[in-house]
């Protein structure tokens, strides 16, 4: 029996940020993985998967020793923002300068990010890597948490951390119930080549059918694409030939940068939202996507997992100083209202903003029109948008 004081299920980037942000608090930590990254050659394609780290999330990374690597391998600061509903007036537009901040934020490709996260968490002696790991069994005791894996190795810790992703096996064995539902679209995402050059501002229009998002990427003619559509729509647009997917992807996005012509493969995915009734209970606390997913729409759902993996961080090192139990559910509560709070502000938030920009119909379109421009132009408001896209409000105390 291998004996831990904490073990994380899922070593993707959530589960790993928990993993280097313990190492020396005096516990012992093994991260579970079924699969390790394969490290990516620095003049690969980019990989299709990319998130827009925020100011929040970019602190716990510099705190996780990491982020100078991440910089150095591939990253793409943004320094300005543009939201506009198609064929109207509505629009509003965020600029560092105004704001007097050296970016607004970074979109980064999640292999990057992982590996990263691998690398530095593979050199820590408080933390063990297993993988190929796929768990088998998993029991509750009363001190302890006790696992076994396919291979038969079994393993106990006083904390399990369930951060395997959003179909979470952890979850749905301790028997925590999940709401969830189906936003009824699909995002289509690929890599675009521009005319002309994005100049490092993410844009996103609105065109009643869909929301689709250019991100910029480290070349100045390169964007990520997230198109979320009908499920009908998503699947007509992938399997179209190129000429006339390049033809209308141009045409959605009113020839902002020109001619767009697709350079990678186009992956859909379902869009679900997931939200855990308990985000912890004797024994186990789940983060990232095995506690929520949200809509992709302002790019939100991997900043949301770090802030649970830096509050997590923050009060297990707490309980653990105090010399408190930290597996005790009652001693996770902090941790657990904590997260759930920010969880459902953000997918309320994301819910209604949504219901708003869907559709077509005259008297909605003047409404997001006029929140647009007043936005836009009011004193005082595009400040305290930005610091919630930036994060700011969620971080917990030890990291500001």
């Amino acid at each position: 029996m291998q004996t831990y004081d904490v073990i994380i299920a899922g070593g993707g980037m959530v589960g790993l940020a928990v993993a280097c942000g313990l190492q020396g608090s005096g516990l012992k930590i093994a991260v579970l993985e079924r699969e390790a990254p394969v490290a990516t050659a620095a003049d690969a394609p980019h990989a299709l998967r990319v998130s827009a780290i925020n100011a929040a999330s970019e602190r716990l990374l510099q705190h996780l020793d990491v982020w100078t690597q991440i910089l150095a391998v591939r990253a793409s600061a943004y320094h300005g923002m543009e939201v506009w509903d198609k064929d109207s007036f509505g629009r509003i537009e965020f600029d560092q300068r105004q704001q007097s901040l050296p970016h607004l934020g970074h979109i980064i490709e999640n292999a990057v990010i992982h590996q990263e996260l691998w690398d530095r968490a593979s050199g820590l002696s408080d933390v063990t890597l297993v993988s190929p790991a796929g768990l088998q069994q998993v029991a509750f005791g009363d001190n302890e948490a006790f696992v076994t894996l396919a291979d038969g190795t079994m393993m106990s810790a006083r904390l399990l951390v369930g951060a395997d992703g959003a179909h979470s096996w952890l979850r749905n064995k301790a028997d925590i119930p999940l709401a969830f539902w189906d936003y009824g679209h699909h995002a289509l995402v690929a890599n675009i080549r521009c005319e002309q050059p994005h100049e490092a501002v993410a844009r996103q229009v609105f065109h009643g059918e869909g929301i689709l998002a250019f991100l910029p990427l480290s070349d100045p003619h390169l964007c990520s694409i997230v198109w979320s559509l009908s499920p009908q729509e998503a699947s007509r647009l992938q399997s179209m030939p190129e000429a006339l997917f390049n033809q209308q992807l141009s045409v959605a996005f009113d020839l902002r940068l020109g001619l767009c012509r697709v350079e990678s493969e186009r992956k859909t995915f379902p869009l679900m939202g997931r939200y855990a009734r308990s985000f912890a209970a004797h024994r186990l606390a789940l983060v990232g996507d095995a506690a929520h997913t949200i809509h992709p729409l302002a790019g939100q759902g991997v900043n949301l997992g770090f802030m649970d993996a830096a509050g997590l961080i923050g009060e297990i090192r707490r309980l653990h100083q105090q010399g408190k139990d930290i597996g005790e559910h009652l001693n996770l509560r902090r941790y657990e209202r904590s997260r759930k709070h920010s969880a459902a502000m953000m997918l309320a938030g994301m819910q209604g903003f949504r219901e708003l920009f869907n559709g077509n119909h005259p008297a909605k379109k003047l409404l997001r029109d006029v929140g647009l421009s007043l936005a836009d132009s009011l004193p005082g408001v595009k400040p305290r948008l930005l610091k919630q896209a930036m994060g700011l409000n969620d971080m917990p105390e030890w990291l500001r």
